[in-house]
């Protein structure tokens, strides 16, 4: 049995939902386990074992029974070592089997309390928190940020897989399915589909926000500007140990000497204060009006005059 509730941190992708998971995972008590995206359609299956056909699946009771054992045995540490040896093709692979099987084996014996860090569950939050009784954790990101980070990793979406899942456009996306058609009939630039991406998934976290008054939501550039504060409160909320060593990895990881971007896209050590609004000096006057205009409806509810 273990001794705290689950976390789940999620919010839009490229919003530093792996810098705070990692963060929080440092704490000396109690023990926890960071279990890095199971929603992810390229995720190991002897993590989880569920098959996931879309990116951003929308997981709710009418669909969970799909879903519902492979997640109970993620959060449980019940590794699946054969859909994974179903999978090996290298050494590097079979590696990988032991290290991560031996990994779930400590968890268990640690009792430790599993932190899904998880941006493409992002639709599927509610149904996680309410089956797996989770501490939810949303990070939110400056729709320029957001916009210029897709942009620079040349990152796009294949926005069909929306459409393909009528319970997810029933519950949280119909307002926009006109343009969530118009994008899956023809494939638009990284930035113009980052303005669209974003409007998408923070129209359902303004929702949550209405719904869910017992989650956290935090504005990455918030956290950012005073990362030891900002962790010191989320610990407290979520009842774990701050301690001289859990500040001295906070440091470390959000240093000025710390480059303000990277291309590696799971690297959590940054210049935290430099990297929240590195996107000021990336892109032009006019790439950050069009931006504003195409989010304003939506983004006006998270940032103010001030932030733009």
């Amino acid at each position: 049995m273990r001794d705290r509730r689950p976390i789940l941190v999620t919010g839009s992708h490229r919003s530093g939902t792996s810098w705070v998971g990692r963060m929080i995972a440092a704490t000396p008590s109690p023990q926890i386990a960071y279990l890095q995206e199971p929603f992810n359609l390229l995720h190991r299956p002897g993590i989880c074992d569920a098959t996931f056909p879309y990116w951003f699946p929308y997981v709710c009771e009418e669909n969970a029974s799909l879903y519902r054992t492979s997640i109970a045995d993620t959060l449980a540490f019940r590794y699946k070592t054969g859909a994974e040896l179903r999978t090996i093709r290298t050494p590097k692979d079979a590696a990988r089997l032991v290290r991560d099987r031996a990994r779930f084996r400590r968890y268990r014996r640690k009792r430790a309390a599993p932190l899904v860090k998880d941006p493409i569950a992002v639709f599927s939050a509610e149904w996680l928190s309410d089956t797996f009784d989770m501490d939810v954790v949303v990070l939110i990101r400056h729709p320029c940020g957001f916009a210029n980070s897709l942009e620079r990793l040349g990152w796009t979406h294949p926005f069909d897989h929306f459409l393909a899942q009528p319970l997810l456009m029933r519950d949280l996306l119909h307002p926009f399915e006109g343009e969530i058609r118009a994008f899956a009939a023809r494939e638009r630039p990284p930035l113009e589909q980052g303005i669209l991406l974003w409007k998408l998934i923070h129209h359902a976290i303004l929702r949550y926000r209405k719904d869910r008054p017992d989650w956290m939501f935090l504005r990455l550039e918030d956290i950012a500007r005073d990362p030891t504060a900002a962790f010191r409160d989320i610990y407290a909320q979520l009842g774990l140990a701050f301690t001289d060593e859990v500040a001295a990895t906070i440091a470390a990881h959000t240093d000025a000497s710390n480059p303000a971007t990277s291309t590696r896209p799971n690297d959590v050590r940054r210049n935290s204060r430099a990297s929240a609004v590195a996107w000021r000096t990336s892109l032009t006057d006019e790439e950050i009006g069009r931006i504003r205009v195409g989010v304003e409806q939506v983004s006006k509810e998270f940032y103010s005059d001030v932030d733009w």
